[in-house]
Parts: structure tokens; sequence; C-alpha cells
């Protein structure tokens, strides 16, 4: 495996049609990737240290690798071919009866992911799905100034100015993730994207 790699956080995780829209960079660049409803879910509770009545699926793996002495020690998202990302997952075992031993495995990056961030370990990206992705920060910068600013009206819906002010709310509120992400100069331009795409903006859940 190409050892040049990006270390990454996630930035943002935000439901969308169906499925979590995953938000992953650095102060350089932030692209995102599609993950199902309930390992979004599972992401977002990890990140937010959420308490659980019972383990979730990624709880009782991780419990599992505990009990045998072993971690997750990074993953690396190592490889895009058109929307669909591709993950390993490096654990390292370490007990009374086996020296220090490291497995990499295949899996998808949502649930590499969310053991990562269960366990407080490192996300890297492959330079070469790096350089291949697109850069979203500045729609993400937006998507949470809508939301800040959403936060900010509904905090202050007694007051007679945000009352005169009704119809610029309303804009507000309709502006979504979709309108951010492929936007008007996106639609126009879909034929001549099309090919060029490198997977980062895409329905294709992982």
């Amino acid at each position: 495996m190409n050892n040049k790699v990006v270390e990454v956080q996630v930035r943002a995780v935000i439901p969308w049609q169906g499925s979590f829209a995953l938000f992953l960079g650095n102060a350089e660049k932030t692209f995102v990737i599609y993950v199902e409803e309930s390992v979004g879910t599972a992401i977002s509770m990890f990140m937010r240290h959420t308490a659980k009545e019972r383990p979730l699926t990624h709880d009782l793996l991780a419990n599992v690798l505990l009990a045998f002495g072993a971690k997750v020690e990074r993953i690396i998202i190592n490889h895009i071919n058109g929307p669909i990302f591709h993950a390993r997952l490096i654990i390292a075992a370490e007990n009374e009866i086996h020296a220090r031993k490291v497995i990499e495995l295949d899996a998808r990056p949502s649930d590499c992911i969310a053991l990562a961030t269960h366990q407080g370990a490192p996300i890297f990206v492959a330079q070469k799905v790096w350089e291949s992705v697109e850069d979203v920060s500045d729609k993400l910068d937006l998507i949470e100034t809508q939301s800040i600013g959403s936060d900010s009206l509904a905090d202050d819906d007694d007051s007679e100015e945000e009352e005169e002010d009704d119809d610029d709310d309303d804009d507000l509120d309709d502006i979504n993730i979709e309108d951010l992400l492929f936007g008007e100069e996106d639609e126009e331009d879909d034929e001549e994207d099309e090919d060029a795409d490198s997977g980062s903006l895409g329905p294709p859940i992982r």
C-alpha cells in the first residue's frame, strides 16, 4: 500500500435524504461521503459521547476487540472507485498469549469511521484519494452558518424584528444540503461533470 496519507477528522455528520452526509477533512480541505442512517447515527452519538441504554453494533465489536486485547490503531480510506470509497481497518492486538500483532482488514469506510470515532483512533486518507475528491469546505461553512442562524432565530421568535423579516427567514430555511452541494451550476454542467466526478458528491452509501 502507498504509505502517503493525510490525517483528517470528522467535521460534521448531517442527515440527508434517509442517509447521513459525513464531512471529513482538515484545515486544508473537506470532502463528503454518504453513510447509512444507522451508522451515521452511531458516529454522531460517539462524537457526542451520548449514553446508550444498550450497546450498539459498533459498541459490541469494540468490546469484543477489547476482550481479546485488541484495539483499532488507525483507519485508512485508501481507494475510490467512481462514487464508492474503500477503506482498511488496522487492528493491533497484544495479550498474554500472543506478542503484538497488527492486522489489516478490508471494511466499509462508514464502519471504520464509526469504530475509529468510538475508540479515538486516527483517520487517514490515502494521498491519491485526497487529491481526487472535491473540496466542499465552503459549502460546509455555509451549512453550519445556516444552522447557527436558524437556532438564533428560534431563540428570538418573540421579537418584532423577526416578524418583519419572515420572508428572509423563509428563504434561509429553504436552503438545504442538496442545494449547497450541487447548486445550479452543477445542474447546468451535469453532462460535463459526470465523467469527472471523483465520487465525493453522490448518494451511494458506504
